[in-house]
């Protein structure tokens, strides 16, 4: 193999350098994804040891990645329901 384009089944063919190439990068994401998400454990490690609960943590980092309007809809069903139920 030296790179070249490769024809299977005489219909297809394939750029092995370009085919290498993307597989390359998508390695080295899986990579820098390990690493990120070793870096947000430790995160969490330490602010745990700080003493801050890091399930409530985890939930306000998923809702200011919402829409505001969204978050704010769910948010008013959410006290409708629980309004409903006596929990409120």
């Amino acid at each position: 193999m030296d790179g070249s384009n490769i024809e299977i089944g005489g219909n297809y063919s394939v750029a092995a350098d370009e085919l290498r190439a993307f597989i390359e990068r998508v390695e080295k994401i899986n990579a820098q994804e390990a690493d990120l998400k070793l870096l947000k454990k430790e995160v969490y490690a330490e602010a745990k040891g700080r003493g801050y609960m890091t399930r409530p943590m985890r939930t306000v980092v998923k809702l200011r990645a919402e829409d505001p309007d969204k978050r704010a809809e769910e948010e008013a069903a959410l006290e409708l329901y629980k309004t409903a139920l006596g929990m409120s």
